[in-house]
Formats: structure tokens, sequence, C-alpha cells
């Protein structure tokens, strides 16, 4: 019998806020251990939280990048458990009331993923455990989150990496977050059942805690679906429980039976008052999104002609897509832009940290100067790509790298003499061209293009070269 994977995803997000949810301690990432805490944030007793107004304002706009509906009325809960990472014994949280319902999330298939909600609450601590001890670092807790919970529509493994990705493109394209995984900024918990494939009833699930990877993230699905289908098959039950995923082994393993709604305990946060919304402050949060990831991924393949490669390449950091909007903007053919950075600049931007920064030393101003010497054939392509390298280097302008001499081009007489040259000179090259090894023109050409700096039309010299070869 075939199975198929159900699964469903929440997905913890630290907001990028200056301060924590309920106090004003630093959210900084990477100090000392216990050092932004406060009376608040550790829950001592007598102190009082108030709600970080920006925390608010950031999972509106997460809400409506996924299509979601804001309550107009949303309210605060304490979700009560008894934990080392957790000082007073409850999760500042949202339960029946949260602040963003019903939107969804479109993979490439076409497929929506239903968000069911999207409710804002208090970072826990973090347990550190090591040489046998465990000790608590409580700097993490009351960094402010939300929580995206989908509908179990996920039905493979690849659907589920999609699903982040896509997730993690949002949130930072809104700059709610900078969802860096490793620092534990976005972490999942999945939720895998498996049933007959065909079925409608839903399997009984297992949740694989705080997967803060992807490549553990399908590994762990993948371990728990052969685990599942293996009970199946052989007439045991699936538990309803929590596991963690064990890294050095690839294996999943028990934690705990699962909670579930009651025994939280939840009850009305009796500290903080009802969060109200207007329509007119929703509107204000609506117009100060960006252009969203896909909106700018079917612009780039519809308006600008990219290949959808190309485009996903693009898209896929945010500050880079906004340096080629600005480099491409004007130009006939935005795809001279695109293959620069594509190529050139992203050689020099080898890791996903560098491209996300973007940091260089020219202007997108700067890079539509050289594409337009391009566009108008002013430049020939060997010219446009070393001067780049020198803008890049520099940081100067093409026009102040490249005089009008450079641009004139070599005149066909001219070309056909050093074309000559290179041919008697490179007798080697010649013999392993006409034996059909084609490619060996090619060193030729990067001949005749270093003897002319970069000016000569490497297609018409590769013609004349191929001519006078025959001609030998």
């Amino acid at each position: 019998m075939k199975y198929e994977l159900v699964a469903g995803l929440e997905t913890h997000i630290e907001l990028s806020t200056k301060t924590k949810i309920f106090c004003g301690c630093t959210t900084e990432f990477g100090s000392e251990p216990n050092t932004h805490c406060c009376p608040i944030c550790t829950g001592m007793p007598g102190t009082l939280p108030k709600l970080n107004r920006a925390v608010v304002n950031f999972a509106i706009k997460a809400g409506l990048a996924t299509h979601c509906e804001i309550a107009p009325v949303a309210k605060m809960d304490r979700k009560n458990y008894v934990y080392p990472d957790l000082p007073k014994a409850y999760q500042i949280s949202e339960f029946d009331k949260p602040l963003c319902q019903n939107g969804y999330i479109e993979l490439e298939s076409g497929r929506r993923i239903r968000i069911t909600r999207i409710h804002i609450e208090e970072d826990a601590g973090k347990l550190v455990h090591q040489r046998g001890d465990t000790y608590v670092d409580y700097n993490r807790g009351g960094v402010p989150l939300i929580e995206v919970v989908t509908e179990p529509d996920i039905r493979s493994i690849d659907e589920a990496r999609e699903y982040v990705e896509k997730l993690q493109l949002i949130m930072k394209y809104i700059g709610v977050s900078d969802c860096k995984m490793q620092e534990g900024s976005l972490r999942c918990d999945v939720n895998v059942s498996v049933r007959p494939e065909g079925s409608e009833k839903l399997g009984t699930r297992a949740e694989i805690k705080n997967m803060n990877s992807f490549t553990f993230m399908t590994k762990a699905m993948q371990y728990e679906f052969d685990r599942q289908v293996d009970l199946v098959e052989s007439g045991e039950q699936v538990v309803q429980e929590t596991r963690r995923f064990d890294d050095a082994t690839g294996t999943t393993e028990g934690m705990r039976s699962k909670e579930d709604a009651q025994d939280y305990r939840y009850f009305r946060e009796p500290d903080l008052v009802s969060i109200v919304t207007t329509p007119e402050q929703v509107e204000e949060l609506r117009g100060q999104l960006p252009e969203l990831p896909d909106a700018k991924y079917a612009r780039y393949v519809g308006e600008y002609g990219l290949p959808p490669a190309d485009a996903s390449l693009l898209v896929k950091y945010r500050r880079v897509a906004e340096f080629f909007d600005e480099a491409a903007n004007g130009l006939q053919t935005p795809k001279t832009v695109a293959n620069l950075i594509l190529g050139q600049i992203f050689r020099r931007m080898p890791t996903d940290e560098e491209k996300e920064a973007c940091n260089l030393l020219i202007s997108a101003g700067m890079l539509r100067e050289l594409a337009l010497l391009l566009e108008s054939g002013k430049m020939k392509m060997n010219l446009a790509k070393s001067t780049l390298d020198t803008m890049l280097d520099t940081g100067k302008p093409v026009g102040e790298l490249v005089s009008e001499g450079d641009l004139a081009g070599v005149d066909e007489d001219a070309l056909y003499k050093i074309c000559a040259e290179m041919v008697a000179a490179n007798p080697n090259a010649v013999a392993d061209y006409r034996a059909g090894k084609e490619k060996a023109v090619k060193a030729l050409i990067g001949g005749v293009m270093k003897a002319t700096k970069g000016k000569a039309d490497a297609t018409q010299a590769e013609a004349i070269l191929i001519e006078l070869i025959h001609k030998a």
C-alpha cells in the first residue's frame, strides 16, 4: 500500500524590533548570557508588561503580505507551562483571538498552503547543554515572535521546504525579520502524519520541534514519514507526541506526549489591554509594503523578458533585486544589467550573506551608465566586462575609466592585421582547430582581445580568424 505524507508547520519568526515585546531590553543577538534581561522579561513578581506597538505593526505587515485577514480586535493570553527557559511559568501569547487569520502562500505548482493564523507572543530563554550540565540564557526571553500556523496542506518534503523558503523571503522583503535560521530567528515545528494514498482521514500526528535548518527539516521529515509508515504496516499505533531530531543519528526521538490547548490552561492576560486596529491603520501599513517577491518575479519574467532562473536568482536577495531595479530603470534591455549582476558581480559575492548585504563600491546608477554604453553599441562586451571589474575595484564611474578613443573600437583593417599576426604566431592552435578542435579558436580570440585591450568585436574577430585559418 502507498502512503501519503501530510504535514502542517508552525513557524516561529523573531521580529527585528530594537527592544523586546514587553520591556525596553535590547533584542541584539550574540551578547554575553543574561546581560539583556530585566525584571519584566524574567518575570519577577510585581512587574507589569507593556506591549511594544512596533510588534503589532510588524505582525500586521506579515499578515497582509501573506493574504491574511486582520482582526479589528485581538487579545493576549497566558499559556501556562513549566520549563526552565520560562521563569514565570507562563508565556504571553494569543489563543482564541489572534491578530491575523485565513491567509495563504502560493507554491510554484499553484497549490496554496493555507495559513490558519499568525499570532504574536514572547520568545522563551535558551537552554545550553555543556558537559552534562544545563545552563539557562534569558537574553532571548521576551524577544518578540510571530507564529505562523498552517493547515495540514503540505503533501511532500519538497513542498514543506518551498513553503518555508517563500515565507522566509517574504518576511525579509517586508523587513520584519532577518530570518537567520542559524541564529534561531526562524524555527519550525513540523507536524507530520501519514495516511493511505487517496484517504481523506488524517492520521495521528507527531510534532518535531525546533527545526532551524532546511537540511535538518528535510531529514527529520523523511525519517518521521518512514517511521510512521513502518508502525502502521506492522499494526502498531502512531502516538501523538512531541519529538526532537538528533542530527548526529539522523533520527527523531520522543520527548513528551503532545499537549492540546486544554493542557496549557489558557486564560486572558490580565495585565494587557485588547489590541484594537482600525481599517485606516491597516491600510497605512499596507501602503508601506514593498513589491513582494512573487510580484517582482512575475514582472521580471513578463515585462523584462528575463529567463525564470535569472529572475529567481535576482529576487532571492532583496538588496540585489533593489539594485537591479534601479540599474535597469530606463534601459531597453534590462537583461544586459541582469547578466552583469549574475555574472561578474555575483562572482565577487560567493556566499548568501554577501549577496544579502550587496555591499558594492559602485552605485546602481553607475552600472546603468555602463549598460547604456553597451545598449548603444558604443562599447563591446569584452571592454564592458574589464571596465566593470575596474569599477568594482575602485568605485570609479565608467566615464573616468574609458575614453572616447577606447569606445571607438578597432577598424576592420587594423583588426584583420592583428588577427593575421595571431594566426601566424600560434601554429599549434591553428593545427588543433583544423583537426576538429573548434574550441582552439577561443585562445586566438583571447589573444586578439588582449592585443586590442578589449576594444575589438569578439564575434567579428572570430569570423576573421576562421577565414584566415582556412586560407592558410
